[in-house]
């Protein structure tokens, strides 16, 4: 009778449902421990360092790009936003952090705003809005700045891109923060449910009183200013600013980590710690590669399998 009761629980289990928000776990469980023992230097604290260093960008990107997605939407004027923030950065470097990070801020929300006002209010492909935007925004930036780079010293924006907290690096933990409020707004809001809801089914949405417009108009404005803010924290780190390869198909990376993470690119699930972990995932084993000797060219190889497996677990959750 046992028997039976387990095999009916278990007949009875979204078993494709699992794979889909808790596979992306098990992935990063399986890199770490396969790495632990193959890969010399790879279980050190200053290993665990870097890796959460370098994989802050894409990890802001990608939240606010869990937003837009779970509409059924993308932005690719993310890349560009980062290398027009750099520009502005250096320009305001004299009025103080302050009104750098305020400015960052600003410039992405708006240009995410105006993207989703374009796609809320004339009904037009996300794709297309987005693209012109990348275009245009990354032809502003080169010219207000010539296409230069500066360079700077400055005290302040040292600290905001080397400095620390307790020993953990400033950017680290400032997008940790990040991370757990949108999660928590995407769980536990009303807002929340909207941006799914919207992603599920429009008319549906549309039907039930769900404002549309306003929903799509405030995830496209998140997802910008978070772009604001890796172009702000990319400049301080650098210590320069660079209008044509700050951002640079970062847009690519930041979806990939979305999709690893759980959320369908079709819209209607939000899944921000998943995205977190699959940005995890898709670094470590690029770091894993490279640690190991093995060409970039292999590594991009296996990132692609790993989101072709993520893509069909995907499909399996949606039948």
């Amino acid at each position: 009778m046992a028997g039976v009761a387990t095999e009916s629980w278990w007949s009875g289990v979204d078993r494709s449902g699992l794979g889909a928000r808790y596979g992306v776990f098990a992935v990063l469980l399986i890199v770490i421990v396969a790495n632990a023992f193959l890969t010399p230097n790879f279980a050190t604290v200053r290993n665990v360092e870097i890796t959460s260093i370098q994989v802050v960008f894409v990890v802001l990107v990608g939240t606010g790009m869990t937003l837009v997605i779970a509409t059924g939407g993308i932005d690719l004027s993310v890349g560009a936003v980062m290398g027009l923030v750099s520009v502005l950065v250096f320009d305001l470097l004299p009025y103080g952090p302050i009104a750098v990070i305020a400015a960052g801020l600003l410039v992405g929300l708006a240009i995410g705003a105006v993207n989703g006002i374009l796609i809320a209010a004339f009904n037009v492909q996300p794709l297309l809005i987005t693209l012109g935007s990348l275009i245009s925004v990354r032809g502003l930036a080169q010219f207000i700045s010539g296409g230069r780079k500066e360079y700077f010293q400055d005290p302040a924006m040292h600290f905001i891109g080397l400095g620390r907290i307790a020993g953990v690096p400033l950017q680290v933990v400032v997008t940790l923060v990040i991370v757990l409020i949108v999660a928590f707004v995407v769980s536990r809001t009303v807002f929340g449910r909207q941006l799914v809801a919207v992603g599920g089914n429009r008319s549906a949405a549309r039907l039930a009183g769900v404002p549309y417009a306003r929903t799509i108009i405030v995830a496209y404005a998140i997802c910008g200013m978070l772009a604001g803010l890796a172009g702000v924290f990319i400049t301080a780190r650098v210590g320069s600013s660079d209008p044509t390869n700050f951002g640079v198909l970062i847009e690519l990376d930041a979806i990939a980590a979305v999709v690893v993470g759980g959320t369908a690119l079709s819209g209607g699930r939000a899944r921000v710690f998943g995205t977190l972990i699959g940005a995890l995932v898709l670094q470590l084993v690029t770091a894993a590669m490279i640690m190991n000797n093995v060409s970039f060219h292999y590594s991009l190889i296996v990132k692609a399998m790993i989101i072709l497996v993520a893509v069909y677990l995907q499909r399996g959750r949606a039948r």
